[in-house]
């Protein structure tokens, strides 16, 4: 078995140098999966076999409470900026002045994030971010994610510490936004700031589902190796299977300012972001006669692109709705080329953008790419601005189900309010049911998709009514598989109330209010019926949550889906029933691992006894639950006094 491991690895690490550094894959996917699945399997069993470049290494180590400082055995210098050609100029009119015929590569400046790797005896052993160029953070396992960073390098040297810029692809950082809009969460403004975001990541299993990158672009020591030139040693890095940075090498400057302009006309043929260009003395024996300021080194400096900025019209504003309800203005604007692309249209943000600015339909504004990437408005012409233009306001009702819509109270964004617009659709029938509302096993979000897909869900009471012929088309050799998620939905109806609360998807609503909810109502038509006045008079609801609560129970399309849902025989009571108030008024915490039952049934029993469960030690806490590894909540207490509780004490007072 050693030698098949042996060889799966080898195979596979082949396979990911022609992907993802050769961008030239060989390998189909399905056989890539299939062999890394055997590998897995085989390292399971003989975990001593397991090699250190195993690319199931790749998707991420444990997690850190913080990252260690590493001192750069190189520092990591920075370069001086030039914002023109003319500075260009005289840069280069200097060092041709005293040293006539010198070559200079010119190289694009990735924007992202500067690291050394250094690999010792051929293994990589550490990667750390620049940080000051003197001092950075060790960010060793985030980097052994990135699949461009060889493990092992035969023949090497037996130090051998490189330079290079981690990035995150255009098209993944595309990815990650769409994902980020789907869940609900901010978006990353740019491709660095998503790069540098997730490099510094504390979980690396978070790194490795970011899909970044890395372009090395220097040798920083090659303990036994002397280079002539920078060339050589970017040769030398590419014949150890590094993804090198592309350069060119130049004698003129009217060539070096001729490549510089190039790189930026095709910037966007280029799968990463880049800010400039950075020319540097080619000649190493140069560099050091020339050596460093300060700051800077005299041998090379970064052209910066200044951003492209152009006017056009807002033709048109158009408002989309995402997965989270969210309605996000965009401007139809005539087209314009920009960074390289013809642009024709721009975000808009949201209503507070588009007032600050007053940007109306007709209007002549000044456009740019924010961070190369996402076209935004900087300012209206006023001076341009037609005769009968009027503001432009976000509609009270959603475009896509006519819903009412609402400003967010804790922020900027407008949102549909609809318990079955179509925009919505997938993500409130995933979260219908996902584990902690009605808990349908097997009812995944590709399932989700595809029943949408094929218009058998409108909202999420439809569930209810599909039928085995609608769902064994879903499999190959359905039958089973579509029997045993039946099976799934007719046993979700008998779920407690207090998960059909949570499972309606009303914000602000979460499970632990949703349990709250349902002890106090005891049934869904009791919780439909109560004003505001009523519902804020529930313990920890507020003001927001009430009106939130009660303007959703009086919406045609959620009184359409609570019919169907009463129609279809779901529990519309609460079986959590509090018999035994031997808790009540008490809170628990329960902190490190558990082993004579799970959390979630331990905080079952605390509030079937009347307490309650919180996620942190404060004064108001009655007791704190320890299991093994406790840490700080177990400190907190002691501080503030609260008694602790072992597992066993716990059992014995709901005994």
């Amino acid at each position: 078995m050693r030698q098949r491991i042996v060889d799966l690895t080898a195979q596979l690490n082949q396979a990911n140098y022609q992907y993802y550094v050769l961008d030239d894959p060989k390998m189909p996917d399905f056989e890539y999966d299939m062999l890394l699945r055997e590998l897995e399997k085989l390292e399971a069993e003989y975990p001593q076999y397991a090699l250190p470049d195993s690319p199931t290494k790749r998707v991420g180590g444990e997690a850190v409470s913080k990252f260690q400082k590493i001192t750069h055995p190189v520092p990591l210098m920075s370069l001086q900026d030039v914002f023109s050609l003319e500075e260009l100029d005289y840069f280069l009119e200097k060092i041709f002045a005293e040293n006539p015929g010198t070559a200079f590569t010119v190289e694009p400046k990735i924007d992202g994030l500067s690291v050394s790797l250094e690999y010792q005896d051929g293994n990589f052993v550490y990667g750390a971010t620049r940080g000051d160029g003197v001092v950075g953070e060790d960010v060793t396992e985030n980097l052994k994610t990135i699949y461009s960073v060889p493990m092992t390098i035969p023949n090497a040297p037996k130090r051998l510490i490189v330079r290079g810029e981690v990035f995150m692809p255009k098209k993944n950082f595309e990815k990650l936004n769409a994902a980020q809009e789907a869940e609900g969460k901010p978006l990353f403004a740019n491709p660095r700031n998503a790069a540098a975001g997730s490099l510094r990541q504390l979980d690396p299993k978070i790194a490795a589902k970011r899909g970044l990158d890395i372009l090395v672009f220097n040798v920083q020591l090659a303990e036994g190796i002397t280079f002539n030139t920078h060339a050589d040693s970017l040769e030398y890095l590419k014949k150890l299977q590094f993804k090198v940075i592309p350069w060119s090498v130049h004698t003129s400057a009217d060539s070096i300012n001729q490549q510089v302009m190039a790189i930026n006309e095709n910037r966007e043929e280029l799968t990463c972001d880049i800010d400039g260009a950075v020319i540097k003395a080619n000649d190493l024996s140069l560099r050091e006669r020339l050596g460093t300021t300060a700051k800077f080194p005299r041998w090379a400096v970064a052209y910066k692109y200044p951003p492209e900025i152009k006017p056009t019209v807002v033709e048109d504003i158009v408002v989309q709705v995402g997965r989270t309800g969210v309605l996000t203005p965009k401007a139809v604007v005539r087209p314009v080329r920009l960074a390289g692309t013809t642009v024709t249209n721009a975000t808009l943000h949201n209503q507070d953008f588009i007032s600050e600015r007053d940007i109306r339909i007709g209007d002549t504004v000044q456009i740019r790419k924010a961070g190369e990437i996402i076209p935004e408005i900087l300012e209206v012409d006023f001076s341009k601005r037609p005769d009968g233009t009027v503001p432009y306001t976000l509609p009270s009702i959603c475009p896509i189900c006519g819903a009412p819509t609402k400003r967010d109270d804790d922020g900027a964004f407008l949102r549909c309010t609809g318990a079955s617009c179509p925009a919505q659709l997938s993500r409130n029938i995933a979260h219908f049911v996902s584990r902690d509302a009605m808990d349908i096993e097997g009812f995944g979000s590709a399932i989700v998709d595809a029943l949408i897909e094929r218009n058998l869900l409108q909202s999420a009471a439809d569930i209810y009514y599909l039928s085995i012929d609608d769902l064994k088309l879903l499999w190959q050799k359905g039958d089973t598989a579509a029997k045993k998620l039946l099976q799934s939905i007719e046993n979700s109806k008998k779920q407690d109330l207090s998960q059909l609360i949570y499972a309606l998807g009303i914000r602000q609503v979460g499970a632990k209010t949703g349990k709250t909810l349902a002890s106090h109502f005891g049934t869904l038509d009791a919780l439909m019926a109560a004003t505001v006045e009523e519902l804020t008079e529930v313990e920890d609801i507020g003001a927001v949550t009430a009106e939130s609560i009660y303007q959703w129970f009086k919406q045609s399309q959620s009184i359409e889906m609570i019919e169907k849902l009463r129609n279809a025989g779901l529990n519309f009571e609460t079986t959590r029933v509090v018999t035994d108030n031997r808790f009540a008024g008490m809170t628990f915490v329960l902190t490190g691992a558990l082993s004579k039952f799970t959390r979630d049934e331990a905080t079952e029993k605390i509030e079937l006894f009347g307490g309650k469960a919180a996620g942190s030690v404060s004064k108001k806490t009655s007791y704190v639950v320890v299991g093994e590894n406790a840490g700080s909540k177990e400190r907190k207490a002691r501080e503030l006094g609260i008694p602790i509780l072992s597992e066993d004490d716990f059992l014995n007072m709901i005994q």
